[in-house]
């Protein structure tokens, strides 16, 4: 890894997923989540305080890089229930099978190099009717925006710590075998390439 990656990289990414836009979105997710919760890339713990204190008995903060969660320090400190960070990809959950009430994924299935495993470990540690509660940017539903999606997204996945601009989010999701309950869609404020987004909710069939 290099010294970008490690040091710079979680500061960059850190502050363009906690603009004003993006933090909007996670708003109308994040809350939703309940019981024992696994959120799968917490980074540097952006949606912390937009979780509903009397809802959530513990939650599991899981992602590969401990610099990034390092800058959560003072928002996790405030929490009133419990926080476990896990240091780890999101395609080996170390996480016994039915653990978790809800998996939370915001900002992050761009970047899991494997997004449909990641997804079906999400499955597997999922209780029984328990939710995946999702909000990602991804492929955009103009031709002319999803053009420049894939012209740009060889560099940019370079230089973005491996975020794809044109996933296809929804496909993703179902291809790893849920079924989605609800999901809303819009182009939020910022650089159109990067800013469709896809927020809901999604149970295992």
């Amino acid at each position: 890894m290099s010294i970008y990656e490690k040091y710079l990289l979680p500061r960059i990414v850190n502050y363009a997923c906690g603009l004003k836009p993006t933090m909007k979105q996670r708003e109308k997710v994040v809350p939703l989540a309940e019981g024992r919760v696994l959120e799968i890339g917490i980074g540097s713990g952006l949606n912390l305080p937009f979780f509903t204190s009397s809802k959530v008995k513990h939650l599991w903060g899981l992602d590969p890089s401990r610099e990034t969660w390092a800058l959560a320090h003072d928002k996790y400190r405030k929490c009133e229930f419990d926080v476990e960070f896990i240091e780890a990809s999101a395609e080996d959950i170390p996480l016994d099978r039915g653990s978790a009430d809800t998996v939370l994924v915001t900002y992050t299935i761009c970047t899991i190099p494997d997004a449909i495993s990641a997804l079906r470990e999400a499955r597997r540690v999922l209780k029984p009717g328990g939710s995946l509660l999702f909000c990602e940017h991804g492929q955009a539903p103009d031709e002319s925006v999803l053009r420049w999606q894939n012209r740009i997204n060889p560099l940019w996945k370079k230089i973005g710590g491996g975020c794809n601009l044109n996933r296809p989010i929804p496909e993703l999701i179902e291809q790893a075998g849920f079924r989605i309950r609800n999901m809303d869609t819009m182009y939020i404020p910022g650089w159109k390439p990067a800013s469709f987004n896809y927020w809901g909710v999604a149970n295992c069939h």
